[in-house]
Order: C-alpha cells, then structure tokens, then sequence
C-alpha cells in the first residue's frame, strides 16, 4: 500500500518566471481515495495526483487569458476526464476548459479589493461519472502591480518648537502608506524628502520624522514655516507615484531679548492742582519677545527726588504708568529728574547674560503754576469761650494767605446761619473772630461757623473753613426736683418707713458731673413727723418719724427740702413736698381721694336715682308753671 503521495509540480505559466512554484500535498486520507475506473471493485491502490502550479493573475489585466492549467496523471489527452471548477469567482471571473483543465480569467482583477481566490477542482470520468481525482482546493493569487499612490494619514500636520532650539531637535514625524504589496518588488517601498523648508529643515528618508538643519530659528525674525514634505514610493525610482504634505510649524518664544526704550530722556508736565493717584503719562520699553518673556517691571532712581511719583506696570500693555504719589506746589518744587529702570521679570540666564534684561532712561517732569485760592493754615479750628463771656471777646483768629507768587491780600467774612446769626463776627483784615452776643450753654453747646477768604485782587478765588465754637459751662442753674412728686403717707405707717425717694436735676453740665446735697431748713425745732435721709448717690429719702397718722385729724403735711449742687459757686433751691394722709388699702394702695370707699347695694343705688330724678320733674313743673 502507497502510504503518500508527492504531487508531480509542473510550470504552467510562463508569465509570471518571478515567483517560485508551490508544492500542494494531498493528505493520506486523500490518497488513499485515488483509483482507477476500471478497478474500483478491487482493492488495489496505485499512485495518482493532480498536476498544478501555483496560480498567479496579475491586477487590473482587462484581456481575457489563459493564466494555467489543472491536470490530472489520469489524464491520457483522450478527452475522457472532464475537469470542473467551483469556488471564488467560478463562473463568473475564472472559467476552467473542461477537455485541457486550461483556466482563463475573465475581468481585471484588482489585489488591494480582494488579494486571493479559494477555489475548488475536480475531475470526473465522462462514461462512469465518477471521480478519478479527490476534490481539492488551490488558490489564484492576485499578483501586485504599482497602481496606488502613497498618501499621508493623520493630516494636518502642525507643530511647534522653541526658537534657537539646536540642531537636530525633532519636530514631528509624518507618516504615508502605499496600499500596494509591501512584500511584491518596491510598489510600498516608500521615503520621504523636503521639496521646501531647507535649509531650515530636513525629514529623515526612511521614518518621516524631521528635525531641525539650523541652529539660528528666530521667532522675531520669522514666526512660522510651511514645510512641504514629498513621498515616492519605488523607493524613489522613476516611474512611481509620490504625494505631498505640507507641515506647519510655529517657534515658540524664548527670553532671548532684553527691554530697550527707544529714547534717552522722556518729559512730562503734571499740573501742581492735580490730585495725588492722576496719571502723569506713560513710558514704554520695546521687548521683541511676546508673553511671560515679554512681561517687564519697572522702577524709579533717586536723581532727585522720586518719593513724589511712583510707577507701576500696565498688565496689559506693559507700560509703564507714573503715577503722582504727593501733592505738587510749583511755588516749592517745579521740576523733577528721574531715572527709570525697566527690568524683565523671566531672566532666563542661557540665552543673555542678566545686564542684558534691564535698560534705563530718564525722566523730567515740569510743573504747571495754576491760581490757587488762599489756603488756610492749622485747621480745622476748634475754640472754646465761656457761657458768661462779655460782648466782643475775642475766641480765636484765623489764618490764610495767598500761596501764589502774587502773594494777593486777603478779606475775611463769615457765613452766618440762624443760629449763628449775630452771635459773632470776624475781622474782616485778621480773621479775628468776636462774641457779639450773650451766649447760653444751655440753648446752645456750640456753634459751627463757616469762614470764608477771598483774594481781593485777580479772580477773586476763595476758599472756606469750618470753625468749630464749643461753650464752655458755668454753674448759673440752681438744681430742682427731678420729678413733682406726689407722696402719701398711710394711717398705720411706722416710724422710719420710707415715704418717698427724691432725686434732681440741674441744666448745667460741670466736667466732673453732678453731685446734689439734700436737707431739711434748719430750723431750731425737729420736725416731729418727717425726716430726710441724704443716700449721697444723688437721691434722698423722706422717712416717717412718727405712727398713728389720722387723717381726720390733718389730711396734708408741707415738707420743705433744701437742695444744694456742686458747682462754683454753690447754687441751691428750696422744694416743698405735699404729703397726703391716707386710708390705704392692701399692698398700700392709696385711692386718689385719700379716703375709703364704700359700695352701695345695687337695689338702693337704684331707689336714690328715681328720687332724683322725680325732683328733677317736679322742680321742673313748677318752673314752667
């Protein structure tokens, strides 16, 4: 018995000399299938195989060909074994003549839609209709031919790199594909080269990756480049496709320029009335580089005196912006020289060394005389005077004067309110202020007067200034009973009970406050039924000194109470207090009579209203009568 089988490999096709010829081994199982027509009935097993080629096609071949042949070792030329083909295509794009096994294809075909086709032959006795051969699969393979271009994936291509990076730094890698056989000849064999951006520029051949050629990129002479990028695949040969891309690429900024002002002395002119925070101009020191590299401080030097401007940067324009920190007098100062010192806040030490991150100018601000008013000196002014002082007293002066080179005379007049109305007067010459009238603390504590100066000659400018009068107290009010008491005493009272307690009160306002004394008038007998009790906290208390009070017996008792202040000099006052006897109730209510009252029944009550009101018709009567 024949264990295998080595299929006999012809060369069909003579087309195609460049590929090697496969070898199909038919299984054992297989094998063991191959017989003769004439023999089927007995066990007798022979050698028999196909005879093939690989088959080959090439792409996009529109004429109708043969491209090989199938063939059988039975096979003796005497047309007696029919060939048939099945599988991909069959029918349609292959077509197998089924005398010579001869297969011919029918379209172009085209290896990057479908790179192989899987089909199926066999053979088949045309008298017995049976097998001589196993079916057996073999492929046609599309052979490649250079029909597609290369293109680039991932477009568009943009990239950034520092300025003055150094030679060989990548930049960024593009990338194409060919979408023929990379195994098949150079048809996807592809490299890359730069049709523009030398000397700039170079893109390694075989990766696409390009890097830098030129060590002196300068952002602030050129910000961005186009880069075009050319791929051929054939390894470049004649006869290729290519494409292009174009790659953007941008330098980012480095700190490879320090600040320059453009001029050696810059001049301003602040008026002296400007007010302290005005803007007394704006300097600026050019820097070719853009953002954090860009950003600058500036600051002043002592040439003079600078305390009276400070400068600050604007955020937004990196300008320097002076700014008045003092008020101007031209009369004192009229010109400032001042130098500046621009300085970059990002020293980036690679690319300059630290002198060349700063640069100084000079500034000379002139200030502008303007016509001030007068100015008054030591306010605001705040005097006191005395409640008792006499007319024309003098309380206080003000002052003002001209500060202008003219040094213009100055008249004095004084606003006056209704509560200050002819209660002073000033001078018109020396800004003395007097007392025109009698003034009384206590109708007025203090006065707000308004004075005014104005220059007499020019434009008559003025200015005005408060003046704050405070009048002092004297002790010219004599102290009295805070409230008008209404004490009573109850029938039952005992002796030292407390009858009422007293306090007072004074206009006046002494610096160490009030403190009231009070007493009962001396007098060579004691008062046999009350008492006063002085509790040195402003208060007193009247106290009974006796019980059994009747009031049939006296209804109201008259209590003289002496009260005495602390002022200089003393002032006293005399009081008398009514104290009512009375028939008091629990919890020592006293009713507003002072007597006890009394309920009538209700049917009584009633009886005495008829009466009344009989009498009131009969008296009536008479008198119409």
């Amino acid at each position: 018995m024949v264990h295998c089988c080595v299929l006999r490999v012809l060369l069909m096709l003579s087309c195609t000399p460049a590929w090697p010829a496969a070898v199909f081994i038919i299984s054992e199982q297989q094998q063991e299938k191959l017989f003769r027509p004439e023999s089927r009935g007995s066990h007798l097993r022979v050698r028999r195989g196909w005879i093939w080629s690989q088959i080959f096609v090439e792409e996009e071949d529109s004429t109708p060909r043969n491209i090989g042949q199938l063939k059988s070792d039975y096979d003796s030329g005497d047309f007696t074994i029919k060939y048939i083909l099945s599988g991909e295509g069959a029918g349609e794009i292959f077509i197998i003549d089924e005398y010579t096994g001869e297969i011919s294809s029918l379209q172009p075909l085209d290896r990057e839609v479908k790179p192989y086709y899987t089909l199926q032959a066999q053979a088949i006795n045309r008298r017995s209709k049976q097998p001589v051969e196993p079916e057996s699969e073999f492929i046609i393979k599309v052979q490649d031919i250079n029909d597609n271009a290369p293109e680039f994936i991932n477009e568009p291509y943009v990239s950034s790199i520092p300025e003055m990076c150094p030679t060989g730094t990548t930049v960024i890698q593009v990338t194409a594909t060919d979408a023929d056989d990379p195994m098949f000849g150079n048809n996807a064999k592809l490299i890359y080269s730069i049709l523009q951006g030398e000397p700039y520029f170079s893109v390694e051949p075989t990766t696409g990756i390009i890097v830098t050629s030129w060590s002196q990129l300068d952002r602030e002479a050129k910000e961005i480049y186009l880069v075009v990028v050319q791929v051929k695949d054939m390894l470049g040969l004649s006869g290729g496709f290519s494409a292009t891309t174009t790659v953007t690429i941008s330098l980012t900024d480095v700190n490879d320029n320090g600040p320059t002002f453009q001029h050696n002395l810059y001049t301003f002119a602040v008026s002296e009335s400007a007010p302290v925070g005005s803007t007394v101009g704006r300097i600026m020191a050019e820097d070719g580089d853009v953002g954090v590299n860009a950003r600058m401080n500036y600051s002043l030097e002592d040439l003079e005196e600078s305390s009276t401007f400070t400068i600050h940067t604007d955020p937004e324009t990196q300008e320097g912006i002076i700014i008045l920190a003092q008020p101007l007098d031209y009369e004192n100062k009229r010109r400032f020289v001042i130098a500046v010192e621009a300085i970059n806040e990002n020293t980036d030490t690679r690319f300059l060394s630290m002198d060349q991150f700063s640069d100084r100018t000079t500034l000379k601000i002139t200030v502008t005389n303007v016509d001030e008013p007068p100015v008054f000196s030591g306010t605001p002014y705040i005097w006191k005077v005395l409640e008792n002082a006499q007319t024309s007293t003098q309380v206080g002066t003000v002052y003002a004067r001209d500060t202008d080179i003219t040094n213009t005379a100055i008249r004095y007049d004084l606003s006056e309110t209704p509560d200050t109305q002819q209660m002073f007067r000033i001078d018109p010459d020396n800004g003395t202020v007097y007392v025109t009238n009698l003034l009384d603390r206590e109708t007025a504590a203090w006065y707000n007067l308004t004075v005014f100066a104005r220059e007499i000659l020019d434009n008559q400018l003025s200015s005005s200034v408060s003046v704050l009068i405070t009048v002092l107290d004297i002790n010219d009010n004599p102290p009295a009973l805070a409230h008008d008491y209404q004490p009573f005493v109850c029938e039952d009272a005992q002796p030292g009970e407390l009858i009422e307690l007293i306090s007072a009160t004074d206009a006046d306002d002494p610096v160490d406050g009030q403190h009231f004394y009070f007493s009962m008038i001396p007098d060579k007998h004691i008062n046999p039924n009350f008492t006063i009790r002085d509790n040195q906290d402003n208060t007193a208390s009247v106290l009974a000194r006796r019980s059994s009070f009747r009031r049939q017996e006296q209804t109201h008792y008259h209590l003289p109470v002496v009260i005495r202040d602390s002022g200089t000099p003393v002032l006293s006052s005399t009081s008398t207090l009514s104290i009512r006897v009375c028939v008091c109730q629990p919890n020592d209510h006293c009713p507003s009579d002072g007597a006890q009252t009394h309920t009538l029944p209700l049917d009584i009550s009633m009886q005495i209203l008829l009466g009344l009101a009989v009498c009131c018709i009969t008296l009536a009567a008479e008198l119409l009568s």
